[in-house]
């Protein structure tokens, strides 16, 4: 397997002064690491190995100066998942997109550095949630400012006939996550995933949420980076008891219909609002790899409406936001 470039922090793009932390390397290097044991687990739940597909980023790409590089693991037409990738990038370029500096925008155009991980699972069962998770580590610089850093993340899961359990488990594992840091983080990251992962032109949350942060330097790099580590690490606690006791659960043609059109929604906060998807496209980032998280199939209906009482109707019910933890 084709392992990603880590260490040092990468330098910074051509013509301007070299940007980093002493601690880049150590973040890029446990990022490889996540992906490589995510990707591990997830293949002993399919039972099919993901394609292992490592590129570089040229400078000039798509009219984005800049280099680095990363390597996708994609798994399509599984046992279990009908498409899944792992993607690990560590990426620099010379001027920051808006998608990163919108809630900072004096940093936008600055010289900057990316490394994270960040994966979507569509699994081809429809009584299995489709699942994201994120975690990654920016350093946005400049010859006449001092290097700023932040860490971001989370993951959030979207069912189609939703099993309250399941959606318990999720949260709970969440909440865990991030016990360890004090009681205020999980509420407040919880919040955020609900308002963030909102379709607004729908007036519809996209699933039943988890954690969501961005932009988090306020508790210093190492508190912070736990947190991190602490949220990439419970990803697989969080899904995989899930699909084991859902993914042989019978299904029809009826299943698969809502889970097509559910995942419309899926492809429309994607494409409008999800950061991550603007992010790899401003900054010239590698389209294949930015756009495998999108399903497989997926489809849209005028104006449709389940049935009152249909096992399809009760998912309004999930996507309210409460207290599941």
């Amino acid at each position: 397997m084709s392992k990603p470039v880590s260490g040092p922090p990468l330098a910074g793009a051509a013509g301007a002064a070299p940007i980093g932390a002493p601690e880049a390397g150590q973040v890029g290097d446990w990022l490889a690491g996540l992906q490589q044991r995510i990707v591990a687990g997830l293949e002993a739940l399919d039972g099919h190995r993901f394609l292992r597909d490592a590129w570089q980023r040229d400078s000039g790409l798509a009219g984005a100066p800049g280099s680095g590089g990363g390597l996708s693991c994609v798994i399509e037409n599984g046992e279990v998942f009908e498409r899944g990738a792992v993607l690990f990038s560590q990426v620099r370029g010379d001027r920051l997109p808006g998608s990163a500096s919108a809630q900072r925008p004096g940093l936008g155009g600055r010289p900057f550095e990316a490394t994270g991980v960040s994966l979507v699972l569509h699994p081809r069962n429809p009584y299995v949630p489709t699942v994201h998770m994120n975690v990654r580590f920016f350093i946005a610089g400049g010859d006449e400012a001092a290097p700023i850093w932040w860490f971001g993340g989370g993951m959030d899961l979207t069912p189609y006939y939703p099993f309250e359990d399941d959606v318990v488990h999720f949260h709970r594992v969440c909440r865990q996550a991030l016990a360890g840091f004090g009681p205020d983080w999980h509420p407040r990251f919880k919040k955020w995933c609900d308002d963030y992962f909102f379709l607004r032109h729908r007036n519809e949350a996209r699933g039943v949420g988890g954690l969501f942060f961005d932009d988090l330097n306020e508790p210093g790099f190492e508190r912070a980076f736990g947190m991190t580590r602490s949220v990439g690490d419970a990803f697989l606690d969080a899904y995989a008891p899930i699909v084991e006791r859902r993914h042989t659960h019978p299904y029809g043609e009826r299943e698969r219909d809502f889970q097509a059109y559910r995942r419309g929604r899926y492809v429309e906060f994607n494409l409008v609002y999800d950061r991550g998807t603007l992010f790899g496209l401003q900054s010239g980032g590698r389209t294949e790899s930015i756009l495998c998280s999108m399903p497989p199939v997926a489809n849209w209906r005028y104006d449709w409406q389940p049935e009152p009482g249909t096992p399809e109707a009760r998912l309004a019910d999930f996507l309210t936001p409460r207290d599941w933890a």
